[in-house]
């Protein structure tokens, strides 16, 4: 009798303890898993998510579907400024993102001309 309550306690415990695991999130990325020397995209506001990553300068971001649908984007260059433009090849309208800056929601940046449309970068500017 006194096993099989202790059983049952044991059995009891160890499922609550499963169902607390199962329903535990991981934390979401955020602007600090930006790579160092980067230029990120996130497919969420504020940085959510896992950030898409460049390096150096890029004709064409488009490639690379987290700067085509971005909507938050952090500049975590070692050194420089980084001009993001909406056309390839670095045309269109464009804006320059001071080192360590990010728009964290680029629907409301200049009137969302750049939400979903990051598609090119050039540095040191």
């Amino acid at each position: 009798m006194i096993r099989k309550k202790i059983a049952a306690v044991v059995g009891t415990a160890m499922l609550a303890g499963l169902g607390i695991a199962a329903t535990a999130t991981p934390a979401n990325a955020a602007w600090s898993d930006c790579s160092s020397g980067a230029l990120c995209a996130y497919l969420s506001d504020n940085g959510a998510g896992d950030p898409g990553e460049v390096f150096g300068d890029n004709s064409n971001l488009l490639q690379y579907h987290k700067f085509d649908n971005a909507e938050s984007v952090y500049n975590n260059g070692n050194n420089c400024n980084v001009r993001i433009h909406d056309g390839l090849n670095y045309t269109g309208d464009s804006f320059v993102l001071p080192r360590g800056a990010r728009v964290s929601n680029l629907d409301g940046f200049r009137n969302g001309d750049f939400a979903d449309d990051l598609a090119s970068n050039n540095w040191c500017v």
